[in-house]
């Protein structure tokens, strides 16, 4: 399986879904159902950035190193990946513009959907122009979600 999450910039939330992601089934010894995990962004403007640097901060303290390279989504990574993740409502109207075709949408989720513990929130917020608590919320929404996101698709949820 493939799959890729997008947030905007992808220099916030989507790295971090990513690498979260990415431990997550490495804890679940799951790695050999997903041949790709990636993210992605919906706008080129931080192309080749690393993550935010203020992300990366908050991530290593809970031991993840976000190595991930900003890059644009593309018509194609509809073709490649399986399941595509999204962030928030903009990300999902952006991704439906960006769709080579309509049915190619049933490959996208939103994130939030698959929270257990912050049943309050209907997305994953951008941290941005937050302050480090923001970053903090954005990381523990994309670690209770990650799991049951792996668990829907190792069909353990």
């Amino acid at each position: 399986m493939k799959i890729l999450f997008i947030c905007l910039g992808n220099i916030c939330r989507s790295p971090l879904a990513e690498e979260m992601f990415r431990q997550k089934v490495k804890e679940a010894r799951a790695d050999h159902r997903f041949s790709l995990i990636d993210s992605a962004g919906m706008i080129g403007y931080h192309e080749g950035e690393l993550a935010d640097a203020r992300m990366r901060t908050h991530a290593a303290e809970r031991g993840l190193h976000l190595t991930h390279r900003s890059r644009p989504m593309t018509a194609k990574d509809f073709e490649l990946f399986d399941v595509i993740v999204a962030m928030d409502e903009d990300n999902l109207r952006r991704l439906r513009q960006k769709a080579p075709r309509p049915e190619l949408m049933k490959k996208v989720v939103l994130l939030a959907d698959y929270l257990t513990r912050f049943p309050s929130h209907r997305h994953i917020p951008d941290p941005y122009y937050g302050q480090a608590e923001d970053f903090r919320l954005v990381i523990d929404l994309c670690e209770d979600a990650c799991q049951r996101l792996l668990d829907a698709l190792t069909d353990k949820g």
